[in-house]
């Protein structure tokens, strides 16, 4: 009994090349534990979700989502920011007519190192006729005052998965919610681009197909050719979006706001859709699940659990 019916595959590459093009401009990195073999990359799959343990493998299966770039960049009105190393995980619970949910890990889908915005504070919003502003770009001769790091945040679950578009190119795949933290001692702790009830709203789409392939080993991670877990790989694709519209800047300058109106005006923004673009380069993806969820109903999300837990060093 395959891993994935010919229906749940479709629904399967859509999930794993749309999670390829959530970009993230950069997050601190919280400790992860280290797997073994074929769990390797699934370090913070949500297995003990309520969603997940609760699956029975008929109805419902249990997977983990991993998708991770080493490069790549994101365009906001008149900036662009170069991205590092992005990784999302998820978990993703297929059900038996085609359609899926998605589970996040409880610390946030999104880990990535930290961008840094070219041009600092100089770029951002220098020169410029705003008084408060002004005083600011007199001290900037101090390259740590200047600097500024991005970092992108999910604000929400991704939604409207579509199935087909998985495996076609230019449609959208996915939607997740974002919002973009800028810090620098001048813009205060609160400085965003998109905030929580007004995100950025990403749809990101293939430009080419990955290339496939499968590996099967047992529940510890270790590898057998007969083994209880499958992981799907789809290796290789570049992802993009340029449809996402991006609104102005809130809460910069000391809390205050100040700062504002000067990041606005020199970045373009807010920037209405067809104005940004997001670009991520060799996308790594990995999908793991059990191979014959429906024999080990209806514990197969237990199960799920008790293997990836069996396969942490």
């Amino acid at each position: 009994m395959p891993l994935l019916s010919a229906r749940t595959k479709l629904a399967t590459v859509s999930a794993l090349t749309a999670l390829g093009a959530f970009a993230s401009l950069g997050t601190a990195t919280a400790a992860t534990p280290v797997l073994n073999g074929g769990w390797a990359p699934s370090t913070r799959c949500p297995v003990d979700a309520g969603a997940m343990i609760s699956s029975d493998g008929l109805d419902t299966s249990p997977q983990c989502v991993v998708s991770y770039s080493f490069s790549g960049s994101i365009k906001l009105g008149n900036t662009t920011v170069p991205t590092g190393r992005t990784n999302l995980q998820i978990g993703v619970v297929q059900n038996a007519d085609g359609t899926n949910s998605v589970v996040a890990p409880a610390g946030g889908a999104l880990i990535a190192d930290s961008a840094t915005v070219p041009g600092g504070l100089l770029g951002l919003m220098c020169p410029s006729d705003i008084p408060f502003v002004t005083d600011i770009c007199r001290q900037l001769s101090d390259a740590s005052l200047n600097k500024i790091t991005a970092t992108m945040e999910s604000v929400g679950t991704p939604s409207a998965f579509d199935q087909i578009a998985g495996v076609l190119t230019d449609q959208p795949i996915v939607t997740i919610p974002v919002r973009i933290h800028l810090q620098n001692p001048f813009l205060g702790d609160n400085c965003y681009i998109g905030t929580k009830s007004s995100p950025i709203l990403l749809r990101p789409r293939n430009l080419n197909g990955p290339e496939f392939g499968v590996d099967r080993f047992n529940g510890d991670g270790s590898a057998n050719e007969e083994g209880d877990l499958s992981r799907l790989n789809l290796l290789g694709s570049t992802q993009y979006d340029d449809t996402f519209a991006v609104p102005g800047a809130s809460g910069c300058g000391l809390g205050l706001g100040l700062v504002n109106g000067a990041v606005n005006l020199k970045t373009g923004l807010p920037a209405a859709s067809g104005k940004n673009k997001l670009v991520l380069n060799d996308t790594q993806t990995h999908l793991t699940g059990l191979f014959a969820p429906g024999l080990l109903a209806p514990d197969a999300g237990k199960v799920f659990s008790q293997a990836w837990h069996s396969a942490v060093n």
